[in-house]
């Protein structure tokens, strides 16, 4: 009952039943399934001190040691993260992308360091793992714009198309822009750039870019790009986007999809 609850998004229903039942019997199943609630309902603290209680009686639980983390990551204590990997590297676990992705979210939340020096290390990070590189470029872009533009990899522009998309003219760098020809289709599609030679810049590995590109070159203007958000882990899909999946709570598993969808150009300005 608890889990049909849990399943239709009840979380309160959900805990009144766990609650019930632990009055009776602390097993530890039950105890895990209320941590899990209580993290998916948002009560970290409570999350943390179920989690705690487990790991007192099984300290070797590899499930809840994982689950502790997320509870204070999304705390932002991340030290205190990064402290439940030690012994899950003891007992066997791979953890290195979760240190790295602990590290860089550790950094780019400390706002006593510069933003120079968080630059460095964000980008230390990435070097040593490629995965967090949609993170880098969304947390350069909010520290240093000019700067960011330098990381931009263009064969990877896909992973970033909605930042890039999004991004200001202000914070535009069309030096670097129209240097790359995939750059430069992408904001052409979006009406940044007003002329390009198509057949010169080629495709843009994108379909739905080279699609918007053509429909511009051809006088159609309303065309405009909307984003959607996919885990790669779990298939679910959101509408905006995130660093850990809302469903699955994976990392690195965000897929951006977008699609091309009508802009209405009429003003419905009051004045």
């Amino acid at each position: 009952l608890a889990r049909a609850f849990e399943n239709s998004g009840e979380y309160q229903k959900t805990n009144g039943i766990y609650l019930y039942l632990i009055r009776y019997e602390k097993s530890r199943e039950l105890l895990e399934h209320l941590g899990k609630i209580y993290l998916r309902a948002g009560f970290l603290e409570r999350a943390e001190v179920i989690f705690l209680e487990i790991l007192s009686r099984t300290p070797r639980d590899i499930g809840v040691l994982y689950q502790l983390g997320v509870v204070y990551e999304l705390l932002h204590q991340y030290d205190k993260a990064l402290e439940t990997l030690e012994p899950l590297e003891t007992l066997g676990e791979g953890v290195d992308e979760l240190r790295n992705f602990w590290e860089f979210k550790k950094i780019e939340q400390n706002s006593e360091l510069s933003s120079q020096d968080r630059e460095i290390a964000l980008v230390d990070i990435q070097s040593r793992s490629p995965s967090l590189y949609r993170h880098t470029i969304a947390a350069l872009f909010e520290l240093l714009h000019v700067k960011a533009w330098r990381y931009v990899a263009p064969r990877r522009s896909r992973e970033v198309l909605d930042i890039l998309w999004y991004l200001p003219k202000s914070q535009l760098d069309f030096d670097i822009i129209q240097s790359d020809n995939s750059l430069s289709k992408i904001y052409f599609a979006r009406g940044v750039i007003k002329e390009i030679d198509l057949e010169q810049v080629g495709s843009s590995g994108i379909v739905n870019i080279d699609i918007l590109a053509a429909s511009k070159s051809a006088g159609e203007h309303r065309g405009e790009l909307s984003f959607g958000y996919l885990c790669a882990r779990c298939k679910h899909s959101f509408p905006i986007a995130f660093s850990r999946c809302p469903n699955c709570l994976a990392i690195n598993s965000l897929i951006t999809e977008e699609q091309i969808s009508k802009h209405d150009e009429r003003d419905y300005s009051i004045f």
